[in-house]
């Protein structure tokens, strides 16, 4: 964390009262007794919580990517591994993986740690996978004008493993492609096998 800006969902902050009241409620109507030891002090955990997980909210992610440099480097960049957090819009459940990101320059690149923040602040919000991994790559499409864009997003669902069909393991992977990734066969099959590498 040292190093980079941290985000706070401001919104939570101002309304602490109130999320703490209705975590305080939820827990009574699932059975639960607030008064308990454990619990005493759950709902301004949970509320500390949501300022960090949804922090996503107080930042607009073309921004992240700040200043971009001009270099003539015109082969395939890709940042790999990049672990994000999330939380599923229909169940308000975790899901979690790792986003790879690949692109061509056009004379324009961004740094290197600018691309995991993107992730991180389309990410920390209430979320589904197909739409992290498509506004990453128009994000970047956008930004940089690449000659071409292509993510890929892996993730675990606990909507999905935890509850439901209960399949833990299983592994969603999402792709999204721009540009020269989209006509170019090569291509995707060369950023695909970097990212077995």
């Amino acid at each position: 964390m040292a190093g980079r800006k941290d985000y706070v969902n401001s919104s939570v902050t101002s309304n602490r009262e109130q999320i703490e009241h209705h975590v305080r409620e939820i827990l009574k109507l699932i059975g639960e007794n607030v008064e308990r030891e454990g619990l005493l002090e759950t709902p301004a955990r949970v509320t500390r919580m949501y300022e960090e997980i949804f922090a996503g909210y107080e930042v607009d992610p073309r921004e992240v990517l700040g200043v971009t440099f001009d270099e003539q480097h015109e082969e395939l960049v890709i940042v790999k591994d990049i672990v994000y957090y999330s939380q599923c819009e229909h169940h308000m459940a975790p899901f979690y993986g790792k986003a790879h990101i690949g692109y061509i320059p056009s004379g324009k690149i961004a740094g290197l740690s600018k691309l995991a923040r993107l992730v991180e602040a389309v990410t920390r919000r209430l979320q589904v996978q197909e739409r992290i991994t498509s506004q990453i790559a128009d994000i970047l499409a956008e930004e940089l004008q690449p000659n071409g864009v292509m993510v890929v997003v892996e993730g675990e669902h606990l909507c999905m493993c935890a509850r439901g069909v209960k399949k833990p393991g299983s592994k969603t992977v999402t792709s999204a492609v721009r540009g020269e990734f989209r006509s170019n066969a090569a291509l995707r099959s060369e950023f695909l096998t970097l990212l077995k590498q």
